[in-house]
């Protein structure tokens, strides 16, 4: 199974308009069916997390659990993840575990 990114606003704004989120203490995850027959992923870390050097560790994370998580996923959906603040401090496998509850939550893991 493979996946692609999100690169710009309209891709993202699409995804929290017309898709459903789930939120949990690290991370809301927005998502949503598309006519792909592949994953969309996106990330988003605000400045209130942090300075760069933080906000670009949890977006690492993320992205790493994601791209562990990936091939246990249904197909065809767009995910755009965003880290809330309580994520700065955070371990890899905290992110990871909140990322898969999301996942179990919204019934997209098999």
């Amino acid at each position: 199974m493979t996946f692609d990114t999100l690169r710009n606003t309209r891709q993202f704004n699409q995804v929290y308009k017309k898709g459903k989120s789930i939120v949990n203490r690290h991370v809301v995850m927005y998502y949503r069916k598309n006519q792909l027959g592949y994953n969309q992923v996106g990330f988003s870390v605000s400045k209130k997390v942090g300075k760069a050097v933080v906000r670009n560790r949890v977006k690492r994370l993320m992205k790493e659990s994601f791209r562990m998580n990936h091939e246990k996923l249904a197909e065809g959906y767009d995910f755009v993840f965003v880290a809330r603040v309580r994520s700065k401090d955070s371990t890899y496998q905290e992110i990871d575990k909140a990322m898969k509850h999301c996942f179990r939550k919204g019934k997209l893991m098999r």
